[in-house]
């Protein structure tokens, strides 16, 4: 821990310990905190789950409004933006999680809201609107969630609409960054059996790097976000519950910011490295602005969802269906040029106009903000019962299918890539071309064009059949708790590739421009490859995918065991076995068809394509833990210590000198242990402190396809998975008046260093530096403003305080830079002003 943050914390914590003695007159004692993370309301404390929850409170203390704020409260979970996408995250639990984010990939972190499985990690960005509670769940959730567990789940609870009373509450934020947010909720009972449930939400905030070229400012977004609930209860027995909501995000992504210079080999791009450094801003420190080449575009993301819920309960038993249908549309433009503003210089897909695209389009190519569009429907049917043989036997089983059809339309024929190829090749060139034209192109003055049009398909179907059973036998006075379970899952994907990728020389010859194709005989003979390897240019190989179809079907058993003692009424311990299940798919940035077509771009003979795809992954995971609560209650203490051993474990990894191209194989398996801890401590009944901590090991031990393996060897690790993590909070009711209630909450987050790709030889480059982030707030809270009970809260809170430079993301594989980043979030502020009744 930094010693600013501890100058900060210690005269706040010896403040605190002087006010103890007047304030244990308040008694103290932990509030019960009750998850479903079992398909049943029990309290945290009696799930044998290593699980973290945050209620109501919670979220507005911590400044949650969705999985987006969970990475720096959750030890050992990592939350990160998708490179080019700020709508997407790709999350990490236990060190599991997607590199890539795909149509045909599924992350192996489940996100659930409101018991519906969100497919796709497009638009998990996104804040919720009237979130009551947030669960994380650490480790294979193989039986009662399904497939695409195998690292945890998200479950995400909304308030439901109550016949009790008409409810309002609206809230209102303002911070730096010209940061708005309006949220508004309204429940309104129709009748003594009819509710409904209405709330809005607005959020507009400008970035924290300026675009000083053309276009939107890097980071600048803007969100709408609408719900609408229905809850039925004709009997007591029977509630119909009906959601719909919507979000609209626009928003600008950011620009990678250059760290180190290109000194590496980047293959295919090699010849335009040296220009594409001029092009480039470098800097150690976060920089205030970059500038785009071209206009930066907005992009936007709109996601639309209904969910059915029907519960009929009964003393004997339960009966409770989950249906939903959910769509969205991703438009997200990047551009990943240096931060100079220089044309010469492109990674993007905005308007090319050049003699390539004359001659190959007749014209300018068109901008391509490339879409995704998904539609999926699920059902869920489970029956349960509890309380079977004097309250000694629970059970639930159940059925789910699943359904998405999903599309990513990046055509027509648009620009990708182009530079100057750097001056010193140019006479290689010279050789090259001397004898075909009788002249040679203009020194300097040659660029390497790449042009692109893809279209994918998918659609994918999935069913399953679980039970989960708990008994509690009679001897050791019903202290022993034994649950089985088990789920079979039934996979089938196909997936659809076009894809047109052609690389270009583009110049001039006696003043007239000329394009040629790197694919004609011109360059494809071994004269001309021998001669351009002096200086280490590679030619690109062109693809062409013509409906290429990948087709698989998987099926997967895994079963689950618990055994569980409670050695008191506070304590328990419990030992798990429990499996899961990760589907397999296919890699839609694979270049290659198949196994038969020789070395990548990189030079490596992986042996196999597209169309090979990639097989399940599968885990075993063993969990010892212990839950209590000591102290009359005021102390709760909870640890685990897991071992998970997974096989055929999917590992993507970069084809080195290469901007988006990847391989994704099964290469064998990998170990990861770790201890978890979470202490909550009530020193009074006004003052709490909060302490949770991680540490995390993984091994990965190649085996499988051997072209992988004798590539890499035993130099792979695991991305995103620090080895310490760790959480400390307090929690303390200042002073309470006869207007309202004075109290202050901070929370110090740490994350260690962490892989940012699987090949530990470019680890240097891509591993993320450990970051401590220091946020607080202040708050006035139940001031009465009228006797009806209108309420008003007051707060004002800071996020990374100490203003923390911190890297996000790192990537190796640009042209111009051997690494370049984007930025955490800076110091921001802000007051909330919330009025409810």
């Amino acid at each position: 821990m930094k010693k600013t943050t501890l100058a900060v914390l210690i005269p706040v914590l010896m403040a605190n310990l002087s006010y103890a003695e007047e304030a244990q007159k308040k008694k103290a004692v932990l509030e019960e905190i009750i998850v479903t993370a079992q398909k049943r309301e029990e309290s945290i404390q009696d799930t044998p789950i290593s699980i973290k929850a945050f209620n109501a409170e919670a979220l507005e203390v911590q400044g949650i409004e969705g999985i987006g704020d969970l990475g720096a409260k959750v030890p050992g979970m990592t939350v990160e933006p998708f490179p080019i996408n700020n709508a997407t995250l790709r999350i990490y639990i236990r060190g599991m999680g997607i590199f890539d984010v795909q149509v045909t990939q599924d992350a192996p972190i489940g996100v659930y809201a409101d018991g519906v499985y969100i497919a796709r990690s497009t638009g998990t960005a996104l804040d919720i609107a009237d979130l009551e509670r947030i669960e994380v769940l650490r480790g294979p959730q193989g039986t009662l969630y399904g497939r695409n567990t195998s690292g945890g789940a998200v479950n995400l609870i909304t308030r439901r609409p109550t016949t009790e009373s008409v409810e309002f509450k609206q809230k209102f934020t303002v911070g730096n960054r010209n940061f708005f947010s309006s949220k508004t909720s309204l429940n309104l009972p129709v009748t003594d059996k009819l509710a409904a449930k209405f709330a809005v939400m607005y959020t507009e905030k400008d970035g924290f790097i300026e675009n000083t070229g053309p276009g939107g400012d890097f980071g600048d977004k803007e969100t709408t976000g609408y719900r609408a609930d229905i809850r039925w209860q004709p009997t007591d027995a029977f509630t119909l519950d009906y959601t719909y909501d919507r979000s609209d995000y626009a928003y600008y992504n950011y620009m990678y910011q250059g760290i180190n210079p290109p000194r590496v080999s980047k293959g295919v791009t090699d010849p335009v490295k040296y220009n594409g450094e001029e092009s480039t801003v470098f800097a150690s420190k976060r920089v205030k602005s970059l500038a785009s080449g071209p206009s930066y575009e907005e992009s936007a993301t709109d996601i639309e969802g209904h969910a059915l819920t029907l519960d009929f309960q009964q003393e004997a038993y339960r009966i409770k269906y989950i249906g939903a249908y959910r769509e969205l549309r991703d438009a997200s433009y990047a551009d990943l040029g240096g931060g100079k503003g220089s044309t010469d210089f492109r990674i993007d897909t905005n308007v090319y106009d050049g003699v390539t695209t004359d001659q190959v389009l007749g014209g300018p190519s068109p901008l391509v903000i490339p879409v995704i569009s998904q539609q999926q429907v699920s059902h869920e049917l489970q029956f349960s019962q509890d309380g079977l043989f004097d309250g000694r036997l629970d059970y639930i089983v159940g059925g789910y299918y699943f359904k998405e059809e999903a599309t990513e339309d990046n055509s027509p024929l648009h620009h990708q890539f182009s530079a100057f190829i750097d001056e010193e090749i140019s006479p290689y060139l010279d050789q090259v071309f001397s004898p075909v034209l009788g002249a040679v192109f203009s020194l300097g003055n040659v660029k390497l064009v790449n042009l692109v049009s893809q279209y994918y398909e998918v659609e994918n179907t999935a069913s399953a059949i679980f039970g989960q059973t708990t008994f509690t036998p009679k001897f050791l006075d019903e202290r022993l708790h034994i649950t089985l379970g088990g789920r079979y899952s039934e996979d089938s994907r196909y997936a659809l590739k076009n894809q047109t990728d052609k690389f270009y020389l583009e110049g001039q010859q006696m003043g007239q421009g000329l394009a040629f194709d790197l694919s004609s005989p011109v360059f494809n003979n071994p004269a001309t490859e021998a001669v351009l390897a002096q200086v280490g240019f590679i030619i690109p190989q062109n693809r062409q995918f013509d409906n290429v179809v990948g087709e698989s079907d998987y099926d997967d058993l895994s079963l689950a065991m618990v055994v569980q003692y409670d050695i008191s009424d506070d304590v328990n311990v419990y030992l798990k076995r429990v499996e899961g299940y990760r589907s397999g798919g296919y890699n839609t940035r694979d270049p290659q068809v198949d196994g038969n077509q020789g070395p990548a771009d990189d030079g490596v003979d992986y042996g196999y394509g597209y169309v090979d795809g990639f097989a399940p992954e599968q885990v075993v995971s063993y969990e010892l833990g212990v839950k209590s609560e000591l102290m009359d209650r005021r102390l709760r203490l909870n640890m685990d210590v897991f071992e998970s051993t997974f096989t055929d474990i999917q590992a993507p990894v970069l084809v080195n000198g290469t901007v988006a191209d990847t391989k994704t194989s099964n290469i064998g398996y990998a170990r990861m242990q770790g201890l978890e801890t979470e202490l909550m401590f009530a020193l009074t009944g006004d003052l709490f402190f909060l302490f949770n901590y991680t540490y995390l090991t993984t091994k990965v031990d190649m085996e499988g396809d051997p072209s992988f393996s004798s590539t890499f060897a035993d130099d792979l690790d695991f991305p995103s998975a620090p080895e310490h993590s760790f959480t400390f909070g307090m929690d303390w009711s200042v002073a309470s008046w006869s207007f309202g209630n004075l109290s202050l909450n901070m929370d110090y987050n740490y994350v260690g260093k962490r892989k940012g790709l699987m090949i530990k030889g470019r680890e240097g480059f891509s591993e993320l530096g450990d970051l401590g982030l220091l946020n607080g707030r202040i708050s006035l809270r139940d001031v009465n403003l009228s006797k009806s009970g209108t309420m008003l809260n007051v707060a004002f809170w800071g996020k990374n305080i100490l203003d923390e430079e911190y890297e996000i993301h790192a990537l190796d594989n640009l042209p111009q830079a051997d690494r370049a980043v984007l930025w955490g979030e800076p110091r921001s502020y802000g007051l909330d002003l919330t009025i409810e009744f």
